[in-house]
Order: structure tokens, then C-alpha cells, then sequence
């Protein structure tokens, strides 16, 4: 048997209608990473900046990839007004959303599943200080924003620059204070885009790499057994196991869990 020729019998075969949907089988796998989930929440909030921010007044500037002492950040969104500088960090997920401004770490609740996630106010924090340090603006030049897409909820209060949806941009209009003058504006921008590193794939590779580095890095190291936060390590000072070390929670003395040397015994 000739299974060529049966192949390509059953192939031809086929409605045509069939065809149309061969793309879709394909594309499903793509539609369902965190990478596209990704992409689809950041042009969501370009789309939402085009559509409700006046162009003449606020400049939009979009995926900025800054050098830093340990290598690369990269920001999602950068819009550059008179009324201030804003950092828009994307977070596209679902189910409930639990956090508020000083937790290091958030949670995410679908169903009876929870995970925990780092604080994105936390996870910005960076991404405002490497422009400040470009740009050399102030504290009050810049805010820092945060806006969740898709289909989560928010079941603890959040503060006002986090935001879901449409919502970051009514946080942006909502500041009227002119902070910058016309001149700092372009010259803001300018530096911005003088400042980035090109949008090659050989930079955003170098990217991913950095990112995975520190991934790495953060899951080998211990987490706190209480409140599953970060730990540092200290040195006893007294007691039976004087000058040896462990793990104790960065949140301390909120927190007093630890790792190590005995557990203080």
C-alpha cells in the first residue's frame, strides 16, 4: 500500500472549510503562553493610552530596555507629560488579586488554587530608579504605576496607582500639577530614547538571559518559612551558636522566621 498516495487522498478529501480552521490549531499554543498573555496586556494599555491621552501632551514610548550595574531592566510602558514622568508596569492576570503597598509578596487565587507573586509596586521600584538616575529627576517627577488586564479582581483595597484596566489612565489625568516644563519634556525624551539600548534580538536576548540569571538565583536561595519572603544572612551573637550563620527573614522583627544554625536553639 501506497500510504503517500493515501495521505494525500485523505488531504484532499478534507472539506474546504476544514482548511480555515488549521491556522487556529496552530496559533491556540501561542494564544495560551505568559509570553503572548504578555504582549496582548501591554498593546492593550498602548491602545487605552493612544485612544484617551491627548498626543500633544502626553508621549507615549513603549518596550525601553536600560543598561543597570548587573545588566539590563526593561519597561513596559514610559509616557513623559508636564505633569510628570510615569513608569506603567503590565500585569496580565486572572482570578483574585491580594496585596497591599509594603507586602513583598502578593497573591493570586483562582478557585482553590493560590500562588504568590512579587509585589509589582516592588518589581517597578527598579524600573522608576534607573530612569530617575538617566534622567536625573526627582522623587516627585516621576510615578510609578501599576495596571492589572484580564480577568482578575482586586479584594483588597490598593492604592490609587494601581490600578485595573482603563483605570491608570484616569490615575494619569488625575495629576495636574506641572512638574516639567516644555523644554525638560523633549529633553526628557530624548534622553530616554538616546539612553536605550537598540531593539535587536541579540539586546533582548541578553535580556531574557539576565532575567533567568536572577530567577535562578532567588529560587536557590531559601525562603522564609513563615512568611515565605526573602532572607539575608546573619551572624549569632550569642548563645551556644555564637559566630555561626543562618537565614533570617529581610522582614524582621515583623517577621522572625529563620533557616539554620540550630533555628537559635
Amino acid at each position: 500500500m501506497d500510504f503517500g498516495q493515501l495521505f494525500n487522498t485523505l488531504l484532499n478529501s478534507l472539506p474546504n472549510q476544514v482548511w480555515y480552521f488549521v491556522p487556529l490549531f496552530v496559533l491556540l499554543p501561542i494564544l495560551r503562553t505568559p509570553w503572548f498573555k504578555g504582549k496582548a496586556g501591554e498593546a492593550m494599555v498602548n491602545i487605552a493610552a493612544k485612544l484617551f491621552l491627548d498626543k500633544t501632551r502626553y508621549h507615549l514610548i513603549k518596550n525601553v530596555t536600560l543598561p543597570t550595574e548587573d545588566g539590563t531592566t526593561q519597561i513596559d510602558q514610559i509616557i513623559v507629560s508636564r505633569y510628570g514622568v510615569f513608569v506603567v508596569e503590565t500585569k496580565n492576570m486572572k482570578g483574585w488579586i491580594f496585596g497591599n503597598a509594603k507586602q513583598r509578596y502578593w497573591t493570586q487565587k483562582i478557585f482553590k488554587h493560590s500562588q504568590k507573586f512579587q509585589n509589582p509596586l516592588h518589581q517597578n521600584y527598579k524600573h522608576v530608579k534607573t530612569l530617575q538616575s538617566l534622567l536625573g529627576l526627582s522623587d516627585e517627577q516621576v510615578f510609578s504605576v501599576v495596571v492589572f488586564v484580564g480577568d482578575s479582581t482586586f479584594k483588597t483595597p490598593m492604592p490609587e496607582n494601581v490600578t485595573h484596566g482603563g483605570g491608570y489612565v484616569r490615575f494619569i489625568k488625575a495629576q495636574t500639577e506641572q512638574r516639567l516644563s516644555n523644554a525638560e519634556v523633549q529633553k526628557v525624551i530624548e534622553a530616554i530614547e538616546s539612553g536605550r539600548l537598540a531593539a535587536t534580538f541579540k539586546n533582548h536576548q541578553k535580556h531574557v538571559a539576565h532575567v533567568r540569571e536572577v530567577v535562578a538565583k532567588k529560587s536557590s536561595e531559601p525562603r522564609c518559612p513563615k512568611c515565605q519572603g526573602e532572607m539575608v544572612k546573619r551572624t549569632v551573637k550569642r548563645g551556644a551558636n555564637v559566630g555561626k550563620k543562618f537565614f533570617g527573614c529581610k522582614a524582621f522583627p515583623k517577621c522572625r522566621g529563620m533557616v539554620g544554625a540550630s533555628l537559635l536553639q
